[in-house]
């Protein structure tokens, strides 16, 4: 298959004089997904942008992942488990302060619930370590944002938590999940995402990725794969007819729900007029930047 495909960097320009270009709507790995499990959930996060309360569960994960991200900053030598575990505290605090109304989350901002949850960072990070030694492990890029113009006119944007790159030039893509492996049947969804990175890079570096790999901290289990050419292409297919399906109801501001038993974890169901709700006056396609994820997608 030709590689039609060009990188595309999103000009901010800054200085006297300048005007910023706004981000164009692209296609995330959490974007894509809502919109294939429920389209009215695609548009309300990401047209209405309505706001969503994150859990504890979730909110840990950032932690997490923001801790793992820092530890890859050091020393090999440093990256001992002790120093993983001093890096949480740190890690909350700062994004508190970023985001004061996350200390609504606990009644008593020192008190035991506190205490509790920070030990169940812990406890993920204790994971981590019996997945790999991070003293052996030396990343190209941590958080690294990936954005590409695919042949088909669909621009794709995320982010990848860990890009290892091997001294052959071979690509290792990492991501961290904050929860249990998913069983047999719900592999497929899993993948999803790695498939969505694998193809940007491909299409940024001209390299297929050699292994895909997500790491689940709760149970302490790995689930790699190794994509190849023409699967990669067939998903690329599969990318441009989930934009093409985006846009087209973006035209009309017909996103449909999909009712499921996820329903029940949704954060707009009362908006939902499968549950008899009425949404908000669809405000039209937006710009910029439809498709982007943020941090709690990133730590999901």
């Amino acid at each position: 298959m030709t590689d039609t495909a060009a990188p595309l960097v999103a000009a901010e320009a800054t200085g006297p004089g300048t005007v910023p270009v706004p981000r164009r709507p692209a296609l995330s790995p959490s974007r894509a997904s809502d919109f294939k499990h429920c389209p009215l959930l695609y548009r309300f996060r990401a047209i209405d942008r309505l706001p969503e309360a994150p859990s504890p569960a979730q909110v840990r994960g950032i932690v997490v992942h923001a801790v793992l991200e820092e530890l890859f900053g050091l020393p090999a030598h440093e990256r001992l488990p002790e120093r993983a575990q001093a890096l949480v505290v740190p890690a909350w605090q700062r994004l508190r302060a970023e985001r004061p109304e996350l200390a609504e989350l606990f009644d008593d901002a020192d008190g035991p619930a506190l205490a509790e949850w920070l030990a169940s960072a812990g406890e993920l990070l204790d994971g981590y370590y019996r997945l790999e030694d991070p003293r052996l492990v030396q990343p190209e890029a941590r958080e690294l944002l990936v954005e590409t113009e695919l042949g088909s006119g669909v621009l794709l944007r995320g982010y990848i938590d860990r890009l290892d790159v091997a001294p052959t030039g071979e690509l290792r893509v990492i991501d961290y999940k904050s929860g249990a492996a998913p069983r047999e049947f719900n592999e497929a969804k899993a993948l999803f995402q790695m498939k969505f990175y694998a193809v940007a890079l491909w299409r940024l570096r001209g390299v297929v990725p050699r292994q895909l790999r997500l790491m689940y901290l709760a149970d302490r289990q790995s689930l790699t794969y190794t994509p190849d050419e023409a699967e990669l292409a067939r998903f690329e297919r599969t990318l441009d007819a989930i934009w093409q399906a985006i846009l087209k109801a973006g035209r009309t501001g017909d996103f449909r729900p999909n009712p499921s038993r996820l329903c029940d974890w949704c954060s707009h169901k009362e908006r939902c007029p499968a549950f008899g709700g009425t949404p908000p006056e669809y405000p039209g396609w937006p710009e910029p930047g439809a498709g982007e994820e943020s941090a709690v997608d990133r730590a999901d």
